[in-house]
C-alpha cells in the first residue's frame, strides 16, 4: 500500500470518527440573501417583521441562511421593491400587495378590501381557504412568490383636520389613502395621493394634505399625526391589512429544499409576531395618546357617507371583475369564505364583546 493510500485512509477514518460526510460539508455553505423593505428604520412593527424573519431563518438554519435587511432609508425606493425583486437586485422584499395595483390589478385583493375580511378570517382564508394558492398564481408571472407578511388588524379610517358630516365634506379633500379605498374616495371628489411614509407628517403639517390614513395607534403615535389633526375616524377601508414577503422564484429554487422550508416557516412566524406585536403596541399607544392628548375626537363616518362608500365600492368592483377574470376569481373566493366565516365571527367575537361591554 502506497504512502498516498495510507494518508487517504487515515483522513477517511478521521472524517468518519467525527461523523462528517461530504454532504455534511456541503450543508455548511452559507446562502446570502438581500431583502428590501418599503419601510423606514423607525416604522415598527412593519420593519420588525423583516428583521425577525431574517433572524429566525438564520437561527433555524444554524447560520446557513444569512439575510441582509435594507430599509427604505438605505435603498431610497420604498415603492420600487417590487421591481427590485423581480429584476433580481434584491432576493426578497417586505411590502404590501395593493401597492402594485398599477402594475397588475390582480395583486390588489391580497392586502385587504373595503368592507372585507378581518385578520383572523383572512388568515384562515390564506392558509385553509385557497387564498395562498391564488396569491402565488398572481405573482408567478412576475417571477415571484408572495407570502403573508404580518397583519395590522382593523385599521383606523384616518386623521382629519376637520369633521366629516356629509358626503359634500369629502369633495376637494386632499387625502393620503392607498389601494382600492383610494379609488372609492376619488369617486367622492377626494384628491387622493399615495405619499411615502417618511413624508406623511410634513405633508399633513404643511397642509399639502388635509387628511391621511396610516394604520392605527401602534404606528400612528410615533408619526405624531394626533398633534396636528384632532379627528380620528374608525375604519371601513382596511379591516385586515396584510403585508407581504416577496421572493424571487429563481433565488428560492437555488436554495436547498430544507432551506426553502426554513425560509417559508420564518416568514410565517414573523407574520404572526407582527400581528400580535401590532395589537400590543396599539393598546399601549391608545392609552398614552388619550392621556396626553385628551382632545382627540373619535368619530365614525355618518351613515349617509358609509352608504355612499359601499355603493361606490360595489360599482367599482362590478367594473373591475368584469374586466379582470382573475380578480373576480379571487374576490369570489374571499366573499364565499367570508360568508361562512363571518357567521362564526359574529357569534364568537362580536357577541362576546357586545354582551360584556
Amino acid at each position: 500500500m502506497s504512502q498516498k493510500t495510507n494518508v487517504l485512509k487515515v483522513l477517511a477514518l478521521v472524517v468518519l470518527s467525527v461523523g462528517l460526510t461530504t454532504s455534511s460539508f456541503a450543508k455548511e455553505k452559507v446562502y446570502k440573501l438581500k431583502l428590501a423593505t418599503t419601510w423606514g428604520t423607525s416604522a415598527s412593527p412593519l420593519i420588525d417583521a423583516a428583521k425577525n424573519m431574517a433572524k429566525y431563518a438564520n437561527e433555524m438554519s444554524n447560520g446557513r441562511l444569512s439575510i441582509k435587511v435594507d430599509s427604505s432609508n438605505k435603498h431610497k425606493s420604498p415603492f420600487g421593491v417590487f421591481d427590485m425583486v423581480k429584476g433580481g437586485q434584491y432576493d426578497i422584499a417586505h411590502s404590501t400587495s395593493y401597492f402594485w395595483k398599477g402594475k397588475d390589478i390582480n395583486t390588489l385583493p391580497f392586502t385587504t378590501m373595503p368592507f372585507g375580511m378581518t385578520a383572523p378570517e383572512q388568515y384562515a382564508w390564506f392558509y385553509h381557504g385557497g387564498g395562498l394558492e391564488l396569491m402565488q398564481k398572481a405573482y408567478k408571472k412576475h417571477g415571484m412568490l408572495s407570502f403573508p407578511g404580518g397583519n395590522t388588524g382593523v385599521q383606523m379610517g384616518g386623521w382629519f383636520r376637520k369633521e366629516i358630516k356629509s358626503v359634500e365634506d369629502l369633495k376637494g379633500l386632499k387625502m393620503r389613502i392607498p389601494g382600492f379605498a383610494g379609488e372609492i374616495m376619488a369617486k367622492h371628489g377626494v384628491l387622493v395621493t399615495n405619499i411615502a411614509p417618511g413624508e406623511l407628517y410634513t405633508s399633513l403639517e404643511r397642509g399639502t394634505i388635509d387628511a391621511l390614513e396610516w394604520v392605527g395607534p401602534s404606528m400612528d403615535i410615533t408619526m405624531g399625526f394626533h398633534k396636528i389633526a384632532p379627528y380620528y375616524y374608525t375604519g371601513w377601508h382596511e379591516p385586515g391589512a396584510e403585508t407581504q414577503f416577496l421572493v424571487n422564484i429563481k433565488k428560492m429554487n437555488k436554495l436547498p429544499k430544507d432551506l426553502q422550508k426554513i425560509l417559508t416557516l420564518s416568514m410565517k412566524l414573523a407574520a404572526f409576531d407582527m400581528y400580535t406585536q401590532n395589537y400590543h403596541m396599539s393598546a399601549l399607544a391608545w392609552d398614552k395618546m388619550t392621556k396626553e392628548y385628551p382632545g382627540i375626537k373619535i368619530k365614525s363616518l355618518p351613515k349617509e357617507v358609509m352608504l355612499s362608500l359601499k355603493k361606490v365600492n360595489d360599482e367599482l368592483l362590478a367594473k373591475i371583475t368584469k374586466d379582470n377574470p382573475f380578480v373576480k376569481e379571487t374576490l369570489d373566493s374571499q366573499n364565499a369564505y367570508m360568508k361562512k366565516a363571518r357567521e362564526w365571527t359574529k357569534i364568537s367575537d362580536y357577541l362576546y364583546i357586545k354582551d360584556n361591554l
